[in-house]
């Protein structure tokens, strides 16, 4: 039949055709899935007769599998601890331009380990558009191999110095004017002004000791680093997707390019020396975790992929599989699936690169860091690929080729002497977390999703140990805002919900019940699960701060070998940062750090403050 054919043709190219949705239903692959799928692929499947012909030229052709990378077996296993999980961008401090910054970073990693924090877990600092407007996603970058100069503290670079007093006052000003603006992030108005300001620190003249640095810096990037520093100054004049560009500009190595280049020499430099800013003061955040006593430090965060007209799918564009977008089917919390708008890696074609990408990018990540955590840790082994112009439940699973990425990720990691975490959460196939653990990969346990046979919360004693264990993720509420319903509210007034809002209010306090009463049977919160539940209720608070104490004292008595408290909870935050399956309905990924009420909290407001000091005291008590 035609149908197995077509489903023949699909596995072969490592195509799922049926795969087990979140309720552990089996679910078949449209035909028009797997068309359009192949067709990404560069296999033509239109026809049956097109579809004959592939097969016979699959099968013609002598596929030697490749020799497997001599890497490190696995990870050495490192030490337990404990440790801060945070957006930078929202911890502003009385010195940063607008939203957080390495050297807010820094301070925070140094506060930290003076209270016996090991580490400090950071959303991704990919590079973003270089012209306004910037996105604000962290998790849909313009590319992960480089940084972006949003995070840089333009008092920092040492030439700074060498401005004239009125330049310094007059930047000041303008520093602080940003500190003063509303509730929600502007990245805009930050990087207007930190631009400018970084390119009058440019200019300026640079000791032969400093140049000397910078030319190793860029010998060391190399290629990349150049095609990506022309690439920011073409989508300054041009725009930020280079699908818009000119067709003789798509081609990052054509004479066109050469030519722009040239013509463009000033803003490339100008883009190259940001990096090295971005290098330096990266470097300057994790020396002062490690000096403040952590043994892991800062902990870096890959996002799956980035934008589809963006800097990276430009420099690797053959490497990239067209009229694709990433995303997810349909899961409990994200009930019409996701499609994150990122081009998929054409895993034949990554294969035949020697996957130096992917390997460029892991050791980038972990030059100044202790830790990478992989957002969506299924990225190393399949990715749900959705066809443009379908909805995200319309696509299908393709497959990587596994061992090879995590054999690519474990020798970076034990040349960096890092750990490695994988968000190994939602829809995983059987064997993953077996791989990951079997390789010293750690994965990820999430309180709200660890439940026990009978669907309660699952006991302390049977967590898992190679993982890193918290309560949330900045995908959900933090703590406070789940005791109170906010996330209820939140999603019904967008729409969001996809059964009624009784059912859902009945789920949350079943939910709520079963972790007040463990945590009561624990003896790890005094009052009773009724009497806080009639409080919440009533919509005290009188019960926020102790919940979320218990909460961390019981992830202290997991054998989980990390433990991360977020920053949001431990401050009373109740506030999500992202609210999967919006866009400009809700201000994601620009939430400032706030307490309950609403009120900003700083980096300085952290030490002394009585939630984060119940949350860590409780959490080390137990631990």
């Amino acid at each position: 039949m035609v149908d197995e054919d077509l489903n023949s043709l699909a596995e072969a190219h490592s195509v799922s055709t049926r795969y087990t949705d979140w309720r552990g239903h089996e679910a078949a692959v449209s035909r028009e899935t797997l068309v359009a799928v192949l067709a990404a692929l560069g296999v033509d499947a239109s026809t049956p007769a097109a579809v004959h012909d592939a097969l016979a030229r699959l099968n013609a052709r002598e596929r030697a599998a490749p020799e497997p990378p001599e890497t490190p077996e696995r990870l050495a296993p490192g030490s337990r601890a404990w440790g801060f999980t945070t957006q930078l961008y929202s911890v502003r401090s009385a010195g940063s331009w607008g939203m957080g910054d390495l050297r807010d970073l820094a301070g925070l990693a140094s506060w930290a380990g003076a209270l016996g924090a090991g580490f400090v877990l950071v959303n991704p600092m990919h590079a973003t558009e270089p012209a306004p407007p910037v996105g604000p996603s962290p998790y849909s970058p313009m590319s992960r191999r480089f940084a972006s100069p949003l995070y840089l503290r333009v008092e920092d670079v040492p030439e700074y110095a060498a401005l004239p007093g009125r330049e310094r006052d007059r930047l000041a000003d303008r520093a602080a004017g940003l500190r003063n603006r509303g509730e929600i992030i502007d990245r805009d108005a930050v990087w207007q002004a930190k631009r400018k300001a970084l390119e009058l620190v440019h200019r300026l003249p640079r000791t032969s000791a400093r140049e000397a640095a910078y030319d190793r810096f860029k010998e060391r990037e190399g290629a990349p680093l150049k095609n990506f520093a022309v690439w920011c100054a073409l989508a300054e004049e041009r725009g930020a997707d280079w699908r818009r560009w000119p067709a003789e500009l798509h081609d990052a190595d054509g004479p066109a390019v050469a030519m722009a280049a040239k013509r463009l020499a000033r803003r490339v430099a100008f883009h190259t020396w940001l990096q090295w800013q971005l290098d330096e003061q990266l470097g300057n955040a994790q020396r002062a975790a490690r000096d403040a006593g952590m043994p892991i430090g800062v902990v870096h965060d890959l996002a799956v992929g980035v934008s589809q007209g963006s800097a990276d799918s430009w420099m690797y564009r053959s490497l990239f599989a067209p009229g694709i977008s990433v995303g997810a089917p349909p899961d409990e919390f994200n009930q019409r699936g996701q499609d994150w708008g990122q081009p998929p890696w054409h895993p034949e074609r990554l294969a035949a690169s020697g996957y130096a990408p992917f390997r460029q990018m892991v050791a980038a990540a972990l030059r100044h860091g202790g830790g990478l955590r992989l957002d969506h840790a299924m990225q190393v082994s399949r990715l749900w690929w959705v066809p443009e112009g379908r909805p995200p439940s319309e696509g299908t699973y393709v497959s990587y080729d596994r061992n090879a990425l995590l054999s690519c990720l474990v020798e970076e990691a034990t040349r960096a002497g890092a750990v490695i975490i994988g968000e190994d959460l939602g829809t995983v196939e059987p064997d993953v977390r077996a791989d990951l653990a079997a390789r010293g990969v750690l994965g990820t346990s999430l309180l709200w999703f660890e439940r026990a046979g009978d669907g309660g919360p699952k006991p302390p004693e049977a967590w898992r140990e190679p993982s890193l264990a918290t309560v949330g993720t900045h995908d959900m509420p933090p703590i406070t805002g789940i005791l109170h319903g906010d996330h209820l509210d939140l999603r019904d007034r967008l729409g969001l919900l996809t059964r009624p809002r009784s059912v859902e209010e009945t789920e949350h306090r079943r939910l709520l019940d079963g972790w007040l009463g463990l945590l009561h049977a624990e003896g790890l919160l005094a009052a009773a699960p009724a009497e806080i539940t009639a409080a919440l209720a009533r919509g005290s608070a009188e019960y926020d701060v102790p919940v979320v104490a218990a909460l961390h004292a019981f992830l202290a008595r997991t054998p989980a070998r990390l433990v991360g408290i977020a920053l949001a909870d431990a401050v009373g935050e109740r506030r999500t940062q992202n609210q999967p399956g919006t866009t400009d309905e809700y201000p994601n990924w620009r939430v400032p750090l706030a307490d309950a009420a609403g009120d900003p909290v700083r980096l300085e407001d952290l030490d002394g403050h009585p939630g984060v000091l119940a949350a860590i005291e409780a959490l080390k008590a137990r631990r």
